[in-house]
């Protein structure tokens, strides 16, 4: 999965622009609002593509783990059948107890192989819940680099009309931003 990348230096420069113009302490205030509502856009994106890659890596190890439980299955069917042939030849007098010691050992291999097995499966399945688990917080967290976005525009937006209440609406959407970063980084 992509790193999330937030596009908004150029927002920032003419908010910059417009604050050093303008030279009042209100464009001032919402310039360093926007900036602060960059740098969590930033953090949230950050941690938004760590979430991402260690979902994929921990499927990728969960594929890994069915991968080895299949190659069991496999080993403890070849064991069983082996075991089946050997049950279906002719028995006589010098083949009997090297047959029988054969058979017992087929037998605890596919013992094995099941205990193996069950182990592996419970290792896939923990690691698919800790890939899921790491998707669920990026998508959390890719929430709140939307939603902090959102906010910059509307903060230069509100710089360049010069309407105060925009900002306000930015502020709004930054504590949304805020909420979803701090769920997501939990």
């Amino acid at each position: 999965m992509e790193e999330i990348e937030v596009p908004m230096e150029h927002l920032n420069e003419k908010i910059n622009e417009e604050a050093k113009e303008g030279g009042n302490k209100g464009t001032m205030v919402i310039a360093l609002s926007t900036a602060f509502m960059a740098v969590f856009a930033a953090i949230a994106a950050l941690l938004a593509g760590h979430h991402s890659n260690e979902a994929v890596i921990k499927q990728i190890e969960s594929s890994d783990k069915w991968a080895q439980y299949q190659s069991k299955s496999i080993k403890s069917e070849i064991a069983n059948s082996t075991n089946k042939i050997l049950t279906t030849l002719s028995i006589t007098p010098e083949t009997k107890e090297k047959k029988e010691a054969v058979a017992e050992e087929l037998f605890k291999k596919m013992e094995k192989y099941e205990v193996e097995k069950e182990e592996i499966s419970k290792e896939a399945r923990g690691l698919e819940t800790d890939a899921k688990a790491h998707l669920d917080r990026h998508v959390t967290l890719s929430k709140a680099v939307t939603i902090f976005q959102i906010a910059i525009a509307l903060s230069a937006i509100s710089i360049l009309t010069r309407r105060r209440w925009l900002w306000f609406g930015s502020l709004g959407l930054s504590a949304a931003g805020a909420v979803f970063l701090i769920l997501g980084a939990i």
